[in-house]
């Protein structure tokens, strides 16, 4: 079996031809277990998720907040190994037949070996790698293995990324390009919105790929606000605080499939 950056592609071609965002849903692997996980991915994608993002928990997430890490500390305290990964992905693929794709840090494929990973991802029905701290310039070997197995590179691309340096990010890159901003902290919703806004804006005079932007949306507003200038909208922490909060597992589900129905409404209310 190939990898799926074919899928990838069409998936995000169908939402654009109904003039609408993706939604892209992240969960991380193995939480609450590993069967659990799969079972909210499941869960997303009958909800309306288009593409689900599997994360690939890590130690030392630096880009990942407190919600996502509390996640990945349970799946790491329970013993999670890449083949637990896999499996998630290859459960998730051969029940929804969407795509689904890992975020990981380097470091893991690297120690786990770049030909391995990406054959086993492919083998998997994976669509691609998002890889946050892989700087371009050293993705060559990475790419090259990705390519030869059908699988999508998603780069990330940042509000401080120079237009010269966007430029050498979207030329790499397959399947689309991850936009990413902030929302809360940095200063007030409507100041970073607009920040995400020009960064989508900036990013597109680069490339013809598609620009889908993770900002910390939580909600159906938040969602149409955001897929009215970017082609898909990325939730993580929601859909993971819904299942930290609930009760027991089949509560969770049914919170997780919620939100995933009404954001998906979210990102058609914008068209």
């Amino acid at each position: 079996m190939s990898g799926n950056v074919q899928l990838l592609n069409d998936t995000l071609a169908a939402a654009k031809a109904e003039q609408r965002a993706a939604l892209i849903a992240y969960l991380p692997a193995g939480f609450p277990t590993v069967d659990g996980g799969i079972e909210a991915i499941k869960a997303v994608f009958e909800g309306g998720a288009d593409v689900v993002e599997v994360g690939l928990p890590h130690s030392d997430p630096v880009l990942d907040g407190p919600v996502i890490q509390t996640a990945d500390d349970i799946a790491l305290k329970a013993g999670l190994k890449i083949a637990d990964v896999m499996r998630t992905v290859r459960e998730a693929y051969e029940a929804s037949g969407k795509p689904v794709l890992v975020m990981t840090y380097w470091n893991p494929i690297d120690r786990y070996g770049v030909e391995r990973f990406t054959a086993e991802l492919a083998a998997a029905g994976g669509a691609g790698c998002i890889l946050p701290d892989l700087p371009v310039q050293e993705s060559a070997l990475w790419r090259e293995h990705a390519d030869k197995h059908g699988l999508g590179t998603v780069f990330v691309v940042a509000p401080s990324s120079k237009d010269e340096r966007l430029a050498t990010i979207t030329a790499a890159g397959s399947g689309f390009v991850y936009a990413a901003s902030l929302m809360g902290v940095t200063g007030t919703r409507e100041s970073v919105g607009e920040q995400a806004q020009e960064l989508v804006r900036r990013t597109k005079a680069t490339t013809d790929l598609p620009v889908c932007v993770g900002l910390g949306v939580s909600n159906a507003t938040q969602a149409a606000e955001v897929a009215g200038f970017a082609d898909g909208v990325i939730v993580g922490s929601a859909f993971v605080q819904r299942l930290l909060d609930a009760p027991d597992e089949a509560a969770g589900l049914a919170a997780v499939r919620e939100l995933a129905g009404d954001l998906a409404k979210g990102v058609r209310g914008a068209a």
